[in-house]
């Protein structure tokens, strides 16, 4: 049972059970007051220890907007821009969230802490404050009673009267006193019930409007986490195929290193030991220097350097050579050894000692001026033994095989990166271009030959070139725009390099780039999308004239052009670029900088939904017109150089309201098994949404907020449906009604007013919006400022 309630009329009786019922009612303020104080003793630790978490959160993210990746070559690609900027956007990420740590701080200690201390000290201290002045009284005024009752009855009537009264006057003094204090206790028992809780309730207010930031967060955080794991996936099979490469260079070098020695016909350079004389009678030391001979200058350089000591360089001596003379066993007692006369210093001769014999004769050779200008290729053909050319017997093979893959096999798994049997390659390859027969074989009639084979030996004929089809001459020109620049300035600078290819190289790259669209058109059953095909036919079709480390990290780029020449192909093959189009981009270190970007993370919360602009957005969805957003495939579902797109955020004249409901789950697509080997090395907890399967389609695009179904309208999913027959998704369109108006920023987007009714609509592969069809013009549209008819 609770406390018992003071009556007021037992303050005139003040019987013992009364003085009880007050004591407990004194008990539990007192027990009340000592839980506040223990309660803001951990209030403040819980402050303390939390201000140390946020101190640490901090420095955490320093060190994560401090650092920064430093790359190989001269260029990055555009998912290593994303993958460099990562850690400042995570940085950007802890701090966002570290700001609103701080504002719940501030408000536990306005909230809860200083409002139950004031309650305490005003409340419950006035209550003690009542409490003495109570007890006071009552033992004032017993003891007055106790000394009037104890007076003799013989005192004057006059003395006794004055006692009486004055007895009576400290009686209702004493009963006023009474009353009050039962009314005070009885007061804060009851103001104690939300004058305690209510600091509660807001101090929660306050630690779930943190945790509900966070989620906001984490939910435009969703997106850029989205495109990042296509970067990281797509880095990562660049790194596979970057590391086999390099692998294969490493171990030619290891079979034959004179052949790979890089020598130039304009300098030499190496380590030899340089005779340093010393004055009688110490005689002479031979010194290791690191020398460089430039042959048009004559001038010869050289810097001592000792590997021993951690490195340590001497300090650069340079002269200009006058002659070189082999030195011989007879006039010193050293082997490899030159005399070179100096020619700025008349009688000076300087002896330098080679590491090998072989190494003298360059060394001989080069300050000789006949040393030979060495070039390196891959010599497929001379290699395999075969005599490939660009001929009519060439362009026959290329158009065979094109025909056999778009007849019977454009819907192969792991088409073109399937590799067929070498020995049955070599064969059809012979058959092929043999002149005498390369009209008989018929590939997309006969079955003899598998789709693997077929695409392998169209393959083996590039490779067997005497020089690749996009020519040595050009490889510098063409790798430069994927370095730099926008989608669209790339676009034109390979469109203007093209045209500067012979006809015959241009006709029958033409021809191969539109059948390579023709294969990531069908990307959803062969799984090679246009990042993919980039992938194999990159080092396929142009390689750089001299095998070294330095062009093997240009294998990315390479395959972003290639990409480039599929998403494009009917531009530049259709047509020679205009007159605007003089010169290709140039590379600079401005250009070397990634595009600007916005974060999916904003300051304050945005009422339109984000959307990044993918310029081969409509090209692929007119390759896959049936099918739903893949985040996650064998490389990719976007190609590198789409991955540019800036994201940009779009602003309306209208004001609709906030609408949680419009972020999407990013839904990752099972792309069978050899897809899968790949999606799973990915970083775990990317992952958390994958859960759609080819046979167990979910909606792209639901309109529903991750994890709950609150409120969602039953005829507002757009649901994609499958048939037993297809493997293909079948998207139902829709009509809709402008609620808000809107002005596009981008090309992407659509301009309309208020009342616009649009045609088609369906989900978008962009998280936030619809895609849709206004006056024949069709593009995005937020979709939180429509409403389906």
């Amino acid at each position: 049972m609770g406390l018992h309630p003071l009556e007021f009329s037992d303050c005139y009786l003040d019987s013992p059970a009364f003085r009880d019922r007050m004591k407990a009612h004194e008990a539990e303020l007192e027990k009340t007051n000592r839980f506040i104080k223990e309660l803001s003793k951990d209030g403040k630790n819980l402050i303390t220890a939390t201000k140390n978490l946020a101190v640490a959160q901090r420095k955490f993210a320093q060190s994560l907007g401090e650092f920064k990746f430093e790359y190989i070559g001269d260029a990055k690609t555009d998912d290593e821009k994303c993958i460099d900027e990562s850690l400042q956007e995570f940085a950007s990420f802890l701090r966002n969230l570290e700001e609103q740590r701080e504002i719940m701080l501030f408000n536990i200690t306005e909230t809860l802490l200083k409002p139950l201390e004031k309650f305490r000290k005003e409340q419950l201290g006035a209550a003690k404050e009542e409490r003495k002045k109570y007890e006071k009284d009552t033992e004032k005024y017993y003891s007055a009673l106790e000394k009037v009752l104890n007076m003799s009855a013989k005192k004057k009537d006059q003395q006794l009267l004055e006692a009486d009264s004055q007895v009576e006057a400290m009686r209702l003094h004493f009963h006023e006193e009474s009353l009050e204090y039962v009314c005070k206790l009885q007061e804060i028992q009851e103001k104690k019930k939300f004058e305690c809780i209510e600091p509660m309730l807001a101090f929660f207010q306050a630690v779930f409007t943190f945790y509900h930031h966070g989620y906001e967060l984490a939910k435009d955080f969703s997106h850029y986490k989205t495109e990042l794991q296509i970067n990281i996936q797509n880095t990562r099979n660049r790194f596979d195929g970057t590391r086999a490469e390099v692998e294969e260079l490493m171990k030619k070098i290891k079979e034959n290193p004179e052949e790979h020695k890089r020598n130039s016909p304009l300098s030499i350079e190496g380590y030899m030991y340089v005779q340093e004389k010393r004055p009688p009678p110490f005689g002479s030391s031979w010194v290791k220097k690191y020398c460089i001979y430039m042959k048009e200058q004559k001038i010869f350089n050289m810097v001592s350097f000792d590997h021993r000591s951690g490195g340590k360089m001497g300090e650069p001596e340079s002269f200009i050579l006058k002659s070189c003379t082999k030195k011989t066993g007879d006039s010193i007692d050293k082997r490899f050894c030159l005399e070179l006369e100096v020619a700025d210093r008349p009688g000076l001769i300087i002896t330098v000692q080679a590491l090998l014999e072989e190494d003298r004769k360059q060394w001989m050779q080069a300050m000789g001026g006949k040393e030979p200008v060495y070039k390196l290729g891959r010599a497929y053909s001379k290699r395999e033994g075969i005599e490939a050319h660009l001929d009519e017997v060439g362009y026959s093979l290329v158009k065979n095989c094109i025909s056999a893959v778009e007849s019977r096999g454009i819907t192969d798994q792991g088409l073109y990166r399937v590799v067929g049997v070498s020995s049955r390659v070599m064969k059809l390859v012979g058959i092929l271009m043999d002149k005498k027969t390369f009209n008989e074989v018929d590939l997309s009639a006969s079955d003899e030959w598998d789709i693997k084979t077929v695409t392998s030996a169209l393959k083996q004929y590039l490779r067997s070139l005497p020089e690749p089809l996009m020519t040595y001459e050009l490889y510098k020109e063409i790798i430069v725009p994927a370095k730099c620049g926008t989608p669209e300035s790339r676009v034109d600078a390979i469109h203007y390099l093209v045209y500067k290819l012979p006809e015959k190289n241009r006709e029958v790259l033409g021809m191969i780039m539109k059948h390579l669209a023709n294969v990531s058109a069908n990307c959803k059953q062969n799984l090679m999308t246009v990042a993919n095909l980039g992938v194999v036919f990159g080092p396929t079709l142009m390689r750089p004239q001299e095998e070294t480390v330095a062009a093997i990290m240009d294998l990315k780029f390479q395959n972003i052009v290639v990409e480039i020449l599929i998403e494009n192909h009917e531009k530049i093959f259709g047509s020679a670029p205009d007159g605007s189009v003089t010169t290709p981009v140039a590379l600079s270190s401005s250009e070397l900088n990634a595009p600007p970007r916005l974060s999916k993370r904003q300051n304050s919360r945005q009422n339109r939904p984000l959307a990044v602009y993918n310029p081969s957005m409509e090209l692929q969805a007119a390759d896959c017109p049936n099918s739903v957003k893949d985040d996650i495939s064998l490389g990719s579902t976007d190609s590198v150089s789409s991955q540019s797109s800036t994201a940009t955020t779009s602003s309306a004249s209208g004001s609709p309201p906030e609408d949680t409901k419009n972020h999407f789950s990013a839904n990752g697509g099972d792309l069978m098994d050899w897809a899968s080997i790949a999606r799973s090395t990915m970083i775990p907890w990317m992952n958390v949404s994958s859960t759609t399967t080819p046979t167990s389609p979910s909606p792209v695009g639901a309109f529903s907020p991750e994890g709950t179904n609150n409120d969602k309208p039953e005829d507002s999913t757009l649901k994609p449906a499958v048939t037993e027959s297809s493997s293909f998704f079948s998207v139902t369109y829709r009509k809709a009604k402008a609620v808000f108006s809107c002005e596009a920023e981008h090309s992407s987007e659509l301009s309309f007013p208020v009342g616009a009714i649009f045609e088609e609509v369906t989900s978008s592969r962009e998280p936030g919006w619809l895609e849709g069809k206004l006056d024949g013009k069709k593009g995005l549209i937020p979709i939180n400022y429509v409403e389906f008819l």
